[in-house]
């Protein structure tokens, strides 16, 4: 046990609890938009169970990665059509490519849900009603291994150099439980914020899409893909983080603008009632 408790040892226990927090973000924000879903009385109930489940699954996928990490690396089969395409897809990359036209589809299909009623208490209710807790669960879990993939391996790169099997191991499930227990406190947070401050929607979907197309183009990294000789490359996640600011600071500059507009024009309302 004294080689687990060494400074060494802590510092990367709190780098591994650290990258699972950042690279958790979009899945955090997944979770509190998909667990709407559920009848109200079983949302909170959705997102901690799907969590926790989430929590198990990936230290199953941890134990498998780390067992069988080159078969998700070896390519199952290729695509070359003329200059037009070049890959090869490996079980890694199919994975993470799924995982992102899914995310893309869910955010176009709720954003135009959302601006296809014009009643948004009937809109709420429709949602409400819409999946069983059982199938939101479902999808948290699946969604939640899906995104767990680069976290996963990126812990495992972290730790390579301990030396030791079961001390890289132990680090890598307590920081897994520790994100996790992390994520459902978070998840109930955001998802009250949200149901506050419901125009937050659009820019959470919005950034959504944009996950989804940072996956897409990490898989197609990750498939070697090329198009007409232009090999795709990965969205960093510095560009992630950064668009994610610029998202933020329009949608609150507008709000604000919005608002301002409002009172103008509530002044001259009053001005005009005034002089009549």
């Amino acid at each position: 046990m004294s080689d687990l408790f060494t400074w060494g040892n802590m510092t990367t226990l709190l780098m591994l609890i650290l990258l699972q927090a950042v690279l958790g973000f979009d899945n955090l924000l997944y979770i509190s938009l998909e667990s709407k879903k559920a009848p109200p009385e079983k949302q909170q109930f959705s997102r901690r169970l799907g969590i926790s489940l989430a929590i198990a699954l990936r230290i199953g996928l941890l134990f498998l990665l780390v067992s069988l990490i080159g078969l998700f690396q070896d390519t199952l089969f290729s695509i070359n059509y003329k200059d037009w395409i070049q890959s090869k897809f490996t079980g890694h990359s199919l994975i993470v490519l799924f995982g992102g036209g899914f995310i893309i589809y869910t955010a176009i299909k709720e954003i135009w849900h959302m601006i296809s009623h014009e009643n948004l208490d009937e809109e709420k209710g429709a949602q409400g009603s819409k999946r069983s807790a059982g199938r939101v669960i479902t999808m948290i879990v699946v969604m939640n291994v899906v995104f767990s993939f680069d976290s996963v391996l990126s812990a495992i790169a972290l730790t390579s150099d301990i030396g030791q099997h079961w001390v890289e191991m132990t680090l890598m499930c307590v920081a897994i439980v520790v994100s996790g227990i992390l994520m459902i406190v978070l998840a109930d947070r955001v998802s009250r914020f949200l149901a506050k401050n419901r125009m937050y929607e659009v820019l959470g979907l919005f950034i959504l899409f944009i996950v989804g197309i940072m996956l897409l183009t990490e898989g197609g990294h990750l498939a070697h893909i090329k198009l007409f000789g232009e090999e795709i490359v990965p969205m960093s996640k510095t560009t992630f983080y950064f668009v994610i600011v610029i998202l933020v600071l329009i949608d609150i500059i507008q709000s604000r603008y919005q608002k301002k507009i409002i009172k103008l024009e509530q002044a001259e309302e009053m001005n005009g009632s005034k002089t009549e």
